[in-house]
């Protein structure tokens, strides 16, 4: 820190209680300051001599008034002040440092002690040790523009605090390569409880280069007002990145913004907190997209709605998350519902988010670009982010299942909203989000399951996901049947045995008549453990497909023994026995529709067998045999 120090004489000024100084001298005191509380007994030459505001007081004093005592109830910077330009007076030693250099200098100002009254008066040291060493120093900077705040309007009209502002911008705009002044950096090359300070010989042993954001830290400890000033002077020289901008906002958030909800909202804190946010989302890079992670947006667009920050801040930060939603988290998007929402989480403000993306994928698919390979390389990008933003919104449906005061329709809005190209492949992420809400809902209606599950499309789910669904007793009976179907389909597919079906819906259900009942419905919903045990069964039904495939071998070379034509036996999924009964209706319903088609003059072969009359230990039902039997005939 740099210091300077006036005078040469001893420090006479002694105290006489709380509320008294004076000057041990043999010669009597002959003029009295009261400054707030405390009086100066002192010596009206010392004074004089350089003090024009003295002068005046002490000519008025004179004329018409019997006391010497002169009371200064606005003195800036108070009693302490006045002593230290009381002792420049006297020409005792005084010590100016970054602390008291902006008090000194205000007071003074208010004292009048410029080049008018005599030459090297305290003004003009003042301001050689600021232009000389307190602005040429980085923290030192800092430090004294901490300090004007408390002396306004006088460090204002003085232009001290625009002077340390400007210092410290044109500080942060110098090539890193150049910068050998102390500073703070604990983001990398240190741990975050200690201090780093790179002096120049320092920082050629430590660090082969200074970071581009080493400044950020430490004006973190200004206010939020001053931060602010300093952040728009530091954007206005035009050589700050954007992404350095966003770290610094983002270091500053986690510097002063609480975790806790309770402390963010308190009637003590909530009206600083609303500044502070409204300040950093003011300060945001202009170029939308860049410079803020999108993570860091939603933390700040919690703050917005938790505090009451004003709906124009909460449309700003939507905007802004929209173009980059594919990079958040599902903890990101899990902000706190607001009253009169009676749900845990809002999802109104997700669906929210996913609107303005897709809005913005939109628009960025019917711009022209200039050659195709700039095309095929938007179009990649815009596919892969679409693929993102699919998986993050099914796995947030997973976590706001849980909630018992999620409607249905809120729940099946929000899937909705996400295109079907964004589920190309499998639509495992989607099956265990209604799963797990089936599950914490099971007072559902059938009409209202039934619209649950024609979200999904049972064709893309993986063979994991098949064999659990197969087993879900909380999916209607219609649903676990159009699974089995087609697995057992693409099976066959796999094996050149057939073809896929045409007669099939988008939603995955047959045109088919299975003459099902409505009330098959209806399931009853199993004690089972949540979604975590979901997906230990995706695991566990590896392992059980391996079990089957074994004893599926077995069981295909007892039937190639009894039957000398070819069969289409999968030997695949063990069944319930009422999924059984009408996925058999099912595949032989198919089975009469292509006989009815042929010359009827042949009898049917193996294949219109149902493949789930086949055992898979070898053996059969004489009930299902009877019944396939009857059902073989043209």
């Amino acid at each position: 820190m740099k210091f300077m120090k006036l005078g040469s004489k001893p420090d006479l000024f002694q105290s006489d209680g709380i509320n008294i100084r004076y000057v041990a001298s043999e010669l009597p005191t002959d003029a009295i300051v009261n400054v707030g509380e405390v009086k100066f007994y002192l010596h009206k030459f010392p004074l004089l001599s350089k003090s024009n505001w003295m002068q005046k007081i002490v000519f008025k004093t004179d004329e018409g008034s019997s006391s010497d005592e002169v009371h200064v109830n606005d003195f800036p910077g108070g009693s302490k002040a006045f002593e230290i330009c009381a002792k420049f007076c006297y020409g005792m030693i005084v010590t100016l440092n970054a602390y008291n250099v902006v008090v000194a200098r205000c007071a003074a100002e208010y004292l009048e002690m410029s080049e008018d009254v005599e030459k090297g008066n305290l003004i003009y040291k003042i301001e050689v040790f600021l232009n000389s060493s307190i602005f040429r120093s980085w923290k030192d900077s800092i430090i004294v523009l901490q300090t004007t705040k408390s002396l306004l309007p006088w460090s204002e009209e003085l232009k001290l605090t625009g002077s340390c502002i400007d210092s410290i911008a044109s500080k942060t705009s110098v090539d890193p390569s150049n910068v050998n002044w102390s500073y703070t950096y604990n983001k990398k090359f240190a741990s975050s409880d200690q201090i780093v300070e790179h002096a120049v010989r320092q920082q050629q042993k430590m660090a082969p280069s200074v970071p581009k954001d080493w400044w950020i830290e430490d004006i973190c400890e200004l206010d939020v007002d001053l931060y602010k000033r300093v952040m728009v002077a530091i954007k206005s020289k035009g050589r700050m990145s954007s992404d350095v901008i966003g770290e610094a906002l983002k270091a500053y958030a986690l510097r002063w913004l609480p975790n806790a909800v309770e402390t963010l909202t308190s009637d003590e804190y909530a009206r600083r907190n609303r500044i502070l946010v409204e300040t950093i989302i003011w300060l945001l890079p202009s170029d939308k997209g860049t410079g803020c992670s999108c993570g860091f947006l939603l933390k700040l667009l919690k703050v917005v709605i938790l505090v009451g920050a004003g709906d124009a801040l909460r449309a700003e930060l939507v905007n802004r998350i929209g173009s980059q939603l594919d990079e958040a988290s599902v903890n990101d998007l899990l902000i706190p519902a607001r009253s009169p929402d009676n749900t845990f989480y809002d999802v109104g403000l997700v669906q929210s988010l996913v609107d303005r993306f897709i809005m913005q994928d939109q628009c960025s698919k019917d711009l022209d670009y200039v050659g195709r390979d700039e095309k095929d390389i938007e179009d990649f990008k815009r596919q892969r982010s679409l693929l993102s933003v699919g998986k993050l919104i099914d796995s947030y449906l997973t976590e706001v299942a849980r909630d018992a005061n999620l409607s249905t329709s809120s729940f099946i809005d929000l899937s909705r909203m996400i295109p079907e190209s964004a589920r190309p492949i499998h639509d495992d992420g989607l099956y265990r989000a209604i799963d797990m809400y089936l599950k914490e809902h099971p007072d559902l209606t059938k009409v209202e399951k039934k619209k649950l599950c024609a979200l999904m499309d049972v064709k893309k789910l993986s063979p994991e996901a098949c064999m659990h669904a197969a087993q879900n007793d909380r999916l209607p009976l219609r649903v676990v049947v159009q699974v089995l179907f087609f697995e057992q389909v693409r099976a066959a597919v796999g094996r050149g045995l057939t073809a896929p079906p045409n007669n099939v819906s988008h939603d995955g259900s047959t045109t088919t008549n299975t003459n099902t009942e409505e009330e098959d419905w209806e399931r009853t919903t199993a004690n089972q453990d949540d979604h975590k045990l979901l997906n230990k069964q995706l695991q566990q039904t590896k392992i059980d497909e391996d079990d089957q495939s074994s004893q599926r071998s077995g069981a295909e070379k007892t039937v190639k023994k009894k039957k000398k034509s070819g069969s289409n036996n999968r030997g695949g999924i063990l069944l319930p026995s009422r999924s059984r009964r009408i996925f058999d209706k099912i595949w032989v319903g198919k089975a009469q529709q292509g006989e009815n088609k042929s010359s009827k003059t042949t009898t049917t072969s193996g294949s219109s067998r149902s493949p789930t009359s086949v055992n898979p230990v070898g053996t059969k039902s004489s009930g299902s045999s009877s019944r396939n039997r009857r059902h073989s005939v043209s």
